[in-house]
């Protein structure tokens, strides 16, 4: 009898499994989903916003065997908020949302002025939403932005999106920013958020003359020279005060940002020759160790000291032998010192006066000053980082191309 009533029992939990698993199945199958892999944030018509979503459809194989890129598909609705623009959605493409492949999420520059908190606020705490997911500010409409953006070396769209951030670490034209990070800067109050720069390649290919890459370095999105199947491009930060953008940076502020966050492995800049100022040296600079940054808090300005060590390799393209003596080396060493020392500076005064947004997070180095929270709230670090002052000094070590180390 008694084992009668078990196997009874086993019986019914077996089939409530079933029930319940074979409609949580019927529910989440992949053919009840729609994928998401950017979201685009435009703005609407009466105070509405303009919810551009981007979706992948099933690849293609030609009759070779060759895979061939995956199409995309753009829709777009006009909705009061974010979650209502969901919701609109849902009904229309009659299949779910599903956010957890999402790798990008583009705010249109005109937007961004206005605010974006609330936004963020409902992308974070949707749980499908990755914090890994990129934050983009365009220059021109979120929805032309995801239209243009056709990677050429890449037949899955969200392949590229998922990876387009990795030349930060190698090129320091752009941050890896992303709304976890954005969230965090959001709520903290030691520093502000920053977000990648978007836009389209609007600029031909024109003979920078002698001007080497100098030139390149001053440029961001919308303002590249550069021609291709990729219509859309990533060059520069979006400065932020709280959830308003309140700047832009070009390629070399943004490496300047990138290396006082000891986030980049390596950068090129071209200083002048030290012994011909019409001609330009390229060098290849790595971090030696980790900015070193303290912050005086005694008054209302603070003084904030920044050392940075580098080590540089020669990249010039030519065979000039003198770049092997000792004496030459060093002074392109102390020429290098000075032109960073001068490009840190610029940027970081650019940052407290003209964004008056500690995007660095200068704020945490300060912190360790006060006794108590409390303290460093009385203090106000946020409004007073305007007043800062800046003392920077860097020491690099260059070494001939024809070296390795």
């Amino acid at each position: 009898m008694h084992k009668i009533i078990r196997n009874f029992f086993i019986i019914i939990l077996i089939i409530t499994f079933i029930i319940a698993f074979s409609s949580s199945y019927l529910s989440l199958s992949i053919d009840n989903l729609a994928y998401v892999l950017a979201i685009g944030i435009d703005k609407g018509t009466d105070n509405n916003l303009q919810v551009s979503f981007q979706f992948s459809t099933t690849s293609k194989t030609t009759e070779s065997g060759a895979s061939e890129k995956t199409p995309t598909v753009i829709d777009s609705v006009e909705a009061p908020s974010l979650s209502t623009a969901f919701n609109l959605m849902n009904s229309y493409m009659g299949k779910e949302l599903n956010l957890s492949h999402c790798k990008v999420i583009i705010f249109a520059e005109d937007f961004a002025y206005t605010g974006i908190a609330e936004e963020i606020y409902t992308l974070i705490n949707n749980t499908q939403v990755r914090p890994s997911a990129n934050i983009v500010v365009s220059k021109c409409n979120a929805k032309y932005y995801m239209e243009q953006t056709s990677p050429e070396l890449e037949n899955l769209l969200s392949k590229y999106y998922e990876i387009f951030t990795n030349s930060s670490k190698y090129s320091g034209f752009k941050p890896d920013a992303t709304i976890g990070e954005f969230f965090n800067s959001l709520i903290c109050k030691t520093c502000e958020p920053v977000a990648i720069l978007g836009g389209i390649s609007t600029q031909k290919p024109e003979n920078q003359g002698n001007n080497h890459i100098q030139e390149n370095y001053n440029v961001k999105s919308n303002q590249t020279p550069i021609e291709g199947e990729n219509g859309s491009e990533n060059i520069g930060i979006a400065a932020f005060k709280d959830d308003i953008l309140v700047g832009e940076l070009c390629a070399l502020e943004t490496t300047s940002y990138l290396a006082l966050k000891n986030k980049v492995d390596r950068f090129l800049i071209s200083i002048a020759d030290p012994d011909d100022t019409s001609s330009y040296i390229d060098i290849y600079i790595t971090p030696a160790s980790s900015t070193d940054i303290t912050v005086d808090t005694y008054t209302n300005s603070p003084y904030i000291k920044v050392t940075a060590s580098f080590n540089g390799r020669i990249h010039s393209m030519n065979n000039d032998s003198k770049y092997l003596e000792p004496e030459i080396l060093d002074n392109i060493s102390e020429t290098c010192n000075k032109y960073l020392e001068a490009v840190f500076c610029d940027y970081l005064y650019k940052t407290a006066k003209d964004f008056k947004s500690d995007i660095n997070g200068f704020g945490k180095y300060a912190l360790n000053n006060f006794f108590t929270t409390k303290d460093f709230d009385t203090y106000n670090w946020c409004d007073n980082y305007q007043n800062s002052f800046f003392d920077v000094e860097v020491n690099t070590s260059i070494k001939s191309r024809h070296v390795n180390y």
